[in-house]
C-alpha cells in the first residue's frame, strides 16, 4: 500500500515504459525506480530514521518524485516546499516541521542560502540538484551515483497505512501556512479516487504544470499516473502556448489548470490553432469558476470540468465528464470514497441553502503539524470542516459559493465576493478580479474590487462596472469601489492572496468604522 511500493512494482511490470518526460531528458519505470532506491541508499548513509522530515525546495522536474518516492520507501515524512517564499518564511517551514535534508533547486540557491540565518538551532543537510553546487551543501547526482540501486530494506513502519508520509503546508492565502499532516492511508484513497474519476490508465499522458508542491499537482496528478503505469510530462513552469503545444507533441489525454491558468490560454492563444485531439479532459479546480468561462473553454476545444478540493483533502468533489457542459459552474459530486455534506451553523445538512461544506473519511488530513488547537477546530466528531462555503441542489451537485472569511455582511445582507467575481470576470475589459469587504459608516462593509485590465491601455471607470453588474446581481452586492491594479498578488498554484489585498487598504479605512 505504500506508493514507493507502487513505483517498485511498475518498474518491473513495464520497465521499459516512458515514465517522465521533462526538461531533463527521459526516464523509464526501471530507470526512475534504479534512482530512487540510489537516493534511498544515500538517505540511510544519512542516519534518517522512520518520522525523519525530508523537504523540497524545486521547480517542477524529475527528482521531485524521485525524492517524494523514496521517502515514502523509508516512511520518512515529505516535505514539499513553495519556492515563490521569502527566506524567514521559508527558515519557518524548515524549522516547524523539523526538517533533517534539504534537497533544492539550483536555481533558489540564493534564497535558500539567506534562509539559513534565520535559522539558529539544527539547520537540515543541504543538497544541490545536479552535479556541482556550493561550499555549504553537497551535489545530488555527486552522491547518489554511486549507491546501489537495488531495493532498499522494507521498514515495518513503511508497511502501515498509518504511518504519516506527507507535511504539506498549505497555501497560507489568509495567514501563516498550517502544516498538513498526510497519512499513507490518505495517499491510498486520495489515489484510488482520482484513477475513478480520469479513469485513468497506463496509456494516459499527464501534462503537469501545476506547481508539485501542491496538491493538485502532486497528489491529484503525478502520484495517480505513476500509480497506473501512465505517462508524466512535466512542465517546469506555466507558459500557455507551450502548454498547448505539448498537448500536441506528446498526445496528451489529461491535464489540470487553475482558473487563471484558463483565462491567460484563452486570452492569449487561439486554441483552434493547436492540436488538442488527443485531450479527454482538463481539470479546473482551486478556485470557483463561471460557467462562462466553462462554455467558453469547451467551445474552443478545451474539454474541461470542474474539481474542488483542498490540501487537508485532495479531492473532495468532481464533475462527471458526461455533465461537464450541463453542469458547467458546479464542482460537482462526492469522491467515491469520502462523504461531503454541506452543514448549517448547527451541524444539520443542509440542501439548497448556503452553508460550509465539510468532509468525512479515509482522504482527510490526520492533524496539523505542531497545532493540536487548530485540529481540534477543523476536525468535529469525525467530520473536517473545510471553511468552504457551498450549496447542493436537488440531484446532489455541490456549488462552491466563497471561503467563510471571505464574506462579508452589508447592510444586514451576506455577501459573497466569488459571486460577484465570476460575473465581473466575463467584462470585456476585466482580466481578473478580487473583492473584499471594508468598513463602511452606513452598511457596515461593502465591497472594493481589485481588477486587473485585459490591456493596460484600456480604461475603466466606476459606472462601466456598475452598468455591467445591475442587472445581474443584487445591489447590495455591487461594489462601491474599484481599483486598477497591474497585477493581483496569487499563490505559487495561482490563488489570489486577499490577505494582501485587504493589507493594502489604508488602515484609516478600518480604523474610521
Amino acid at each position: 500500500m505504500n506508493a514507493g511500493t507502487w513505483l517498485f512494482k511498475r518498474s518491473i511490470i513495464s520497465p521499459n515504459k516512458t515514465a517522465i518526460v521533462s526538461e531533463q531528458g527521459l526516464l523509464t519505470y526501471h530507470e526512475l525506480n534504479s534512482r530512487v532506491n540510489r537516493l534511498s541508499h544515500f538517505l540511510l548513509k544519512l542516519n534518517l530514521r522512520p518520522g525523519d522530515r525530508v523537504a523540497v525546495l524545486s521547480r517542477n522536474r524529475p527528482e521531485f518524485l524521485e525524492v517524494y518516492f523514496a521517502s515514502a520507501k523509508l516512511a520518512l515524512i515529505f516535505v514539499p516546499l513553495n519556492f515563490r517564499m521569502a527566506p524567514p518564511e521559508l527558515a519557518y517551514q524548515l524549522v516547524d516541521s523539523g526538517v533533517s535534508v534539504l534537497v533544492f533547486d539550483m536555481g533558489f540557491a540564493a534564497l535558500v542560502r539567506e534562509s539559513i540565518r534565520f535559522i539558529t538551532v539544527n539547520p537540515p543537510k543541504f543538497i544541490g540538484l545536479g552535479t556541482k553546487s556550493p561550499d555549504w551543501s553537497s551535489g545530488y547526482e555527486g552522491w547518489i551515483i554511486d549507491q546501489p540501486a537495488e531495493e532498499p530494506p522494507t521498514l515495518e513502519e513503511a508497511t502501515s497505512l498509518d504511518t504519516p508520509q506527507m507535511i504539506m503546508y498549505t497555501s497560507g492565502t489568509t495567514g501563516t501556512p498550517k502544516g498538513a499532516l498526510l497519512s499513507h492511508r490518505k495517499t491510498l484513497f486520495n489515489t484510488l479516487n482520482a484513477q475513478i474519476y480520469f479513469d485513468l490508465f497506463s496509456n494516459d499522458v499527464m501534462l503537469i504544470a501545476l506547481p508539485l508542491f501542491h496538491s493538485g499537482g502532486l497528489n491529484i496528478m503525478a502520484v495517480p499516473t505513476i500509480y497506473a503505469g501512465g505517462k508524466i510530462v512535466l512542465e517546469s513552469k506555466f507558459d500557455p502556448k507551450t502548454f498547448l503545444t505539448l498537448v500536441g507533441k506528446h498526445r496528451v489525454t489529461q491535464a489540470m489548470l487553475v482558473p487563471t491558468m484558463l483565462n491567460t490560454i484563452l486570452n492569449e492563444c487561439r486554441p483552434e490553432d493547436f492540436d488538442l485531439s488527443s485531450l479527454r479532459s482538463v481539470l479546473i479546480g482551486g478556485e470557483p469558476v463561471s460557467a462562462d468561462l466553462m462554455h467558453r473553454a469547451q467551445d474552443n476545444g478545451i474539454p474541461v470540468r470542474q474539481i474542488f478540493g483542498q490540501t487537508e483533502t485532495s479531492i473532495e468533489l468532481w464533475v462527471p465528464e458526461e455533465m461537464a457542459r450541463e453542469k458547467a459552474g458546479s464542482v460537482g459530486l462526492p469522491v467515491f470514497h469520502g462523504e461531503v455534506q454541506v452543514v448549517d451553523d448547527s451541524g444539520r445538512p443542509v440542501i439548497g441553502e448556503v452553508g460550509e461544506i465539510v468532509v468525512k473519511g479515509p482522504i482527510q488530513m490526520t492533524a496539523y503539524w505542531n497545532m493540536p488547537e487548530e485540529t481540534q477546530k477543523t476536525i468535529r466528531n469525525g467530520w473536517l470542516h473545510t471553511r468552504d462555503l457551498g450549496k447542493v441542489d436537488e440531484q446532489g451537485f455541490f456549488y462552491a459559493v466563497d471561503r467563510m472569511g471571505d464574506m462579508y455582511i452589508s447592510g444586514g445582507e451576506n455577501v459573497y465576493p466569488a459571486e460577484v467575481e465570476k460575473v465581473l470576470i466575463n467584462h470585456p475589459k476585466i482580466y481578473e478580479v478580487a473583492i473584499i469587504g471594508i468598513p463602511h459608516p452606513k452598511w457596515g462593509k461593502t465591497g472594493h474590487a481589485f481588477i486587473k485590465l485585459r490591456n493596460r491601455q484600456d480604461t475603466l471607470d466606476y459606472n462601466e462596472v456598475v452598468s455591467f453588474l445591475r442587472g445581474k446581481v443584487a445591489l447590495y452586492k455591487i461594489p462601491k469601489d474599484i481599483e486598477i491594479i497591474n497585477e493581483l498578488p496569487k499563490t505559487a498554484s495561482g490563488k489570489i492572496r486577499k490577505s494582501e489585498l485587504v493589507c493594502s487598504v489604508p488602515r484609516k479605512i478600518f480604523e474610521s468604522s
